[in-house]
């Protein structure tokens, strides 16, 4: 690899690095001559070699234990590259979901992401290069019904993004939130959908999980989302944010100009009718 098409380094860490979209990227990275490091809290810990050169470690660390983040993260001499693709869904209605639903989602997907950049940020700052990708979801853009709670987590990383990369830009780093629509990965089995004896919600739930788990079967594969991360890695001045694949840049495109009421409209009749 010359400078151009590695511009930060080969040193890559990755949550989520044992199923789904962190597992595609680990091997994509690690075939393509990287030196990963992918963590996840149940992985067999060890190291594969691959061809190319790169090679796979992986730890156990839970991003939802600021102590577990710490160890790992700063026991790594170096960090090049971070994708943050750790991750969990929570399905059902506002008014039934219970608030320890809602704090896990949100210790997963927002705050799991914040524990690693805090952890992260001052290797690479004294690097004076880096990239940090995070896996969002086209969700963060466009509100689901009845998994508001998973929606609200990625447009908290939206926000955080946004944000980041004003911050670390004097010290040369950059961040990135990649945006995968309808992907297949054992995410689908996994959601924890939540459903309240009697509740008038009920059959509304039911209709609008079973919408998504059917766009996420017939989705993208994983590698497709792990590509964008890799080509992502090759730019020295990635964007902000970046959908996965053109049906989703068009439906985000074309969401953005239509007024509230009318993608009110077009969401309901996705998921709720």
């Amino acid at each position: 690899m010359n400078s151009n098409q590695n511009p930060y380094g080969k040193n890559v860490f990755i949550t989520g690095a044992s199923s789904g979209i962190g597992k595609a990227c680990a091997l994509l990275f690690a075939k393509n001559g990287y030196t990963v490091t992918g963590v996840s809290r149940n992985c067999t810990e060890g190291t594969k070699k691959f061809s190319g050169g790169g090679s796979l470690t992986m730890r156990k660390m839970d991003v939802t234990n600021s102590r577990s983040v710490q160890k790992v993260i700063t026991a790594l001499p170096q960090i090049d590259i971070a994708i943050l693709a750790a991750g969990m869904g929570v399905a059902g209605s506002i008014e039934d979901t219970p608030m320890e639903y809602a704090r896990k989602q949100m210790d997963t997907n927002y705050l799991g992401v914040l524990r690693c950049c805090k952890a992260i940020l001052p290797i690479m700052r004294a690097e004076e290069k880096g990239l940090i990708l995070v896996i969002g979801s086209v969700a963060g853009r466009v509100s689901i019904p009845m998994q508001s709670h998973y929606s609200s987590s990625k447009y908290a990383l939206e926000a955080m993004v946004d944000a980041l990369r004003l911050e670390i830009e004097p010290y040369h780093l950059k961040a990135c939130i990649i945006e995968p629509g309808d992907t297949k990965t054992g995410f689908t089995g996994s959601r924890n959908t939540y459903l309240k004896e009697g509740s008038p919600y009920n059959e509304t739930v039911l209709k609008a999980v079973g919408q998504m788990e059917q766009d996420e079967k017939n989705g993208d594969s994983p590698f497709a989302i792990a590509r964008i991360a890799m080509k992502m890695a090759n730019k020295k001045n990635p964007p902000a944010k970046v959908a996965a694949g053109f049906k989703y840049k068009a439906v985000i495109g074309l969401l953005k100009m239509l007024p509230d009421r009318t993608r009110e409209t077009v969401v309901r009749m996705l998921y709720m009718k």
